[in-house]
């Protein structure tokens, strides 16, 4: 019987913070033709042309207000799931980062040193995006194709919705919320609006009406609809009422249009329609990184506060907390269940 493995995939993250390094890591993510979608000439010329000219060095002079002792926050975090996740099954688990060390082909080689012939990858994004779910298997698939073409990979899907994570997230939320909040706000990665479109095969969705719908065809693409739906539960598992909720999209890079409203102008405009005390919590993550240690607990605080509000509380991802990992175990063990019946 074939041997099976565990992949654990998370974005990823420079060696270092050294401007050189942050410069290497921006350019294999920013290059990645489903995160800046145009054709290879002209992301080519805005990327190394442009935003690695000017980018580099205020990245990471960011990425010095959250690096730790052990490294990376995102990556230490990982290897936490990792390793605890481990000893609770019995077979080899690995970690590997879509972009930058260790990769998924690092991660793959070591199941496969292991003697590992078929693997469960799972993308660590509760919602699907094109920039993120797509663009690490379409990885997976390439690197499994080009290195190691007798390995069998079973891709987890987006959880978004499932019952045991929405449950594990919301029990979370709870145990985090301070005890007087005028808001809880959630703030999700945003993405350009024409990757919505771009990412429905079904060519049904219309960001105007359906993503508040109950159906349509093209809700297992659309990462607009799956941010409503885990909100949604969430705040139902919560027994908050609607109107002390909110939801933004932060991250924009660009002049595109980007998913609206935008987190940094959904802070500067709240406080003054009554918003002093805020919670936000950062769902399309379940690790703390820079997007979430800098870009919301520093700056978007300090948006918050300079616009009038009195107290803001940022809410961590799952990160390595217990009731995560025994997610991560579930729907782990499903997709290693489905090797047998295949």
């Amino acid at each position: 019987m074939a041997k099976k493995g565990i992949l654990l995939v998370n974005l990823g993250s420079p060696r270092s913070t050294a401007v050189k390094d942050v410069k290497e890591y921006l350019d294999e993510f920013l290059m990645d033709e489903r995160v800046i979608d145009y054709r290879w000439i002209f992301r080519a010329l805005l990327v190394r042309g442009i935003i690695l000219n000017t980018r580099p060095a205020k990245s990471a002079e960011a990425y010095k207000t959250v690096w730790t002792d052990q490294g990376s926050p995102l990556i230490v975090i990982t290897k936490k799931v990792q390793q605890k996740l481990q000893k609770l099954v019995d077979v080899p688990v690995e970690i590997g980062m879509r972009y930058a060390e260790p990769s998924i082909e690092t991660g793959i080689q070591k199941l496969v040193d292991q003697g590992v012939s078929e693997i469960v990858l799972f993308p660590l994004y509760p919602q699907y995006a094109m920039s993120t779910t797509e663009s690490v298997i379409e990885k997976a698939e390439e690197v499994r194709k080009k290195k190691f073409p007798k390995v069998r990979i079973n891709y987890i899907q987006p959880f978004y919705h499932r019952d045991i994570y929405i449950n594990c997230l919301a029990d979370s939320i709870r145990e985090k919320l301070p005890e007087n909040f005028d808001a809880l706000q959630f703030s999700y990665h945003g993405v350009p609006e024409r990757h919505i479109y771009k990412t429905d095969p079904t060519k049904t969705c219309n960001l105007n009406d359906c993503c508040s719908r109950e159906t349509n065809p093209s809700h297992q693409f659309c990462y607009r609809h799956q941010c409503f739906d885990t909100t949604k539960k969430v705040i139902e598992k919560l027994n908050l009422p609607i109107e002390k909720t909110i939801i933004s999209f932060q991250s924009r890079l660009g002049k595109d249009k980007w998913m609206e409203p935008y987190t940094d102008e959904t802070l500067e405009t709240i406080p003054s329609k009554g918003v002093k005390n805020l919670a936000i919590v950062c769902p399309a993550f379940v690790s703390d990184c820079l997007e979430t240690l800098e870009e919301i607990s520093v700056e978007g605080k300090e948006q918050f506060l300079h616009s009038g509000g009195e107290n803001f509380h940022y809410i961590p991802c799952l990160n390595d907390e217990d009731r995560w990992i025994e997610v991560v175990k579930t729907l782990c063990e499903e997709k290693l269940q489905q090797f047998y019946l295949l």
